[in-house]
């Protein structure tokens, strides 16, 4: 199996081309956010270096959310494009799932964090069981004090570069908690989110599939809070 692997739900891009197990390319930029001008021009780099045209292509896997919303608007436009035009499998894959995916041979719940403002993060918990990364706790939009009810008395590993934000409260908060210091495994690696989407079964309806935010944008928590809605959503709404 050929597949196109990418990252771009928060300011780091990744982009990797696996072809079964076998690593065949791989670019990371944590510089800028502007994916909407680099993401293609770097999907097309790769896949010239190591000789491949699109049609090669068996399955495209992205990280689905949370993060930026931006961000995350482009990467999955970009893979539902991509999947739709090539006729080829469309897998999407937890953004927390895939920072969890570097913390190999962790034996605490791996929590990876995105900071989300207003002293909220996005966060999840995963771990190891018999070689494969499963969820302990599902993705979630929540204040650090609630994250610390839900994993009371648990062997803690946090991850992600946003870590460092928050590092007074989570020592305070989290003594039994450990805090990455390896730099790399705070971002995302498209070659480890290339490996999690192989083994997820493909989305049956390409057009149905959307970014995971966990939270309304704040224009949308804004207008709701002075309208009422029936059937229709927000955005059908606008």
């Amino acid at each position: 199996m050929k597949v196109l692997a990418f990252d771009t739900s928060n300011m780091t891009m990744a982009v990797g081309l696996m072809e079964d197990q076998k690593v065949l390319a791989t670019i990371q930029t944590m510089t800028n956010r502007t994916h909407s001008k680099t993401l293609m021009p770097a999907i097309q780099n790769l896949m010239t270096q190591v000789g491949w045209v699109p049609t090669d292509i068996d399955r495209v896997v992205v990280a689905k959310g949370p993060g930026s919303y931006t961000g995350l608007r482009i990467a999955v436009t970009t893979a539902k494009t991509l999947a739709d035009t090539l006729s080829c499998e469309l897998v999407g894959i937890s953004s927390l799932k895939v920072l969890a995916a570097n913390c190999i041979g962790r034996k605490e719940w791996i929590v990876p964090l995105f900071d989300a403002r207003r002293q909220n993060v996005y966060t999840g918990a995963y771990k190891w069981q018999e070689g494969e990364l499963i969820t302990a706790l599902s993705d979630q939009h929540l204040s650090l004090s609630e994250l610390k009810e839900r994993l009371d008395g648990q062997a803690i590993y946090f991850v992600g570069s946003d870590i460092e934000k928050f590092k007074d409260q989570l020592v305070t908060d989290f003594p039994q908690a450990i805090l990455n210091d390896v730099s790399a495994w705070n971002y995302p690696c498209a070659i480890s989110l290339a490996q999690l989407g192989q083994k997820e079964t493909p989305e049956i309806d390409k057009d149905a599939f959307l970014p995971t935010y966990l939270k309304r944008v704040e224009a949308e928590e804004k207008w709701l809070e002075h309208h009422k809605l029936g059937e229709e959503s927000y955005v059908e709404k606008i």
